[in-house]
């Protein structure tokens, strides 16, 4: 186990949670998701079966199986699973056959593939990815085992700058942000959501602070947040702030 913990001021009140994040170790990508079906991670059994298909040995290029973050390069990594699905949990109802989703700093690729599982054949999922290296990455991994749904259309990968979003393909039933985003990020990505449309982003409040919040938008558009959890993630950054390189 790893232990988080939360510091929530309301009121002048300052309150500590403890969450404590299962860490497992499978031994093979179908053990790590029942690990993680058995302690309560994955609730949803098309969760589990999305993941179940996207094998992570085709995206994470060194322990696969462990649950952690791993690095792909370009200052970038691979989520650890049970913030994947977390992630998917999040978005269960928003992932729904014929659902459109928006994954932000789409990486290795992993999460697209899982989503577009989820929403379907009828449903469509775009990965934004700002780092060229990284977009060909994803595209490569998906290659690997999942190329139908690049040729099908049911996913997109675009090279650009997530943090603005994506509004050729908007508006989405869901949004994901796989990295730390500043606080004036979320409104711009949160504009693109669909009435009803629910998103989840890492946000770093202060530095060494960051809190996984989820944002919906209800059916008149007004947007609300809440937040779910203390988390640590690389920044959702420029590309040269991410590689050191212009």
């Amino acid at each position: 186990f790893t232990v988080i913990i939360v510091c929530c001021v309301k009121k002048r009140e300052v309150k500590f949670s403890i969450i404590m994040a299962w860490l497992a170790n499978g031994k093979t990508h179908a053990d790590l998701i029942k690990q993680l079906e058995t302690n309560k991670v994955i609730k949803n059994k098309a969760v589990a079966q999305a993941m179940l298909k996207v094998d992570r040995s085709d995206f994470a290029p060194v322990s696969p199986f462990e649950d952690s973050p791993q690095r792909i390069g370009f200052g970038a990594t691979i989520s650890a699973p049970h913030m994947h699905a977390y992630a998917l949990e999040a978005l269960f109802d928003h992932l729904q056959p014929g659902c459109t989703a928006l994954d932000v700093g789409s990486g290795s690729g992993y999460l697209v593939a899982a989503m577009s599982y989820m929403v379907g054949d009828k449903g469509k999922v775009v990965g934004i990815e700002h780092i060229p290296e990284l977009f060909n990455l994803g595209q490569s991994n998906l290659k690997k085992s999942h190329a139908n749904l690049l040729k099908s259309g049911n996913v997109v990968l675009v090279n650009g700058d997530g943090r603005d979003g994506y509004k050729n393909e908007a508006p989405y039933d869901c949004i994901h942000v796989g990295a730390a985003a500043q606080p004036d990020v979320p409104p711009k990505l949160a504009a693109q959501l669909k009435n009803g449309g629910r998103m989840v982003i890492p946000v770093e409040l202060a530095p060494m602070n960051q809190v996984f919040r989820m944002y919906e938008k209800d059916k008149d558009g007004k947007v609300s947040h809440k937040d779910i959890m203390g988390v640590m993630y690389v920044p959702l950054t420029d590309k040269q702030s991410q590689t050191g390189k212009k």
